[in-house]
């Protein structure tokens, strides 16, 4: 087994660093307001292939491209979802 140069040990990272990354990473997905496709699925109860059609044909709800990535606010989730609100089969609901 070689041995660590000085400058490779200085870079070297503290046993448990990963582990604060990972943990760091949790908490930051916590407190975003910004959910992923598969996140805003739940959060609506529908399908991400739902959503995907929606992001296709239009009256989704509102997304984001950050990057490559699609994303939605909670609040974008939340005013399409009360949009969609009925008192009755026959009626909606007054906003």
């Amino acid at each position: 087994m070689a041995k660590l140069t000085k400058r490779k040990a200085e870079r070297a990272k503290p046993p448990g660093a990963k582990k604060d990354l990972k943990a760091r990473a949790r908490v930051r997905r916590q407190s975003t307001p910004f959910l992923s496709i598969d996140e805003a699925a739940l959060y609506l109860r529908v399908t991400a292939r739902a959503l995907e059609h929606f992001r296709g044909e239009g009256g989704g709800p509102d997304y984001r491209k950050h990057g490559g990535s699609i994303v939605y606010h909670k609040r974008d989730l939340d005013r399409w979802s009360a949009l969609r609100r009925y008192k009755s089969t026959a009626e909606k609901a007054e906003s």
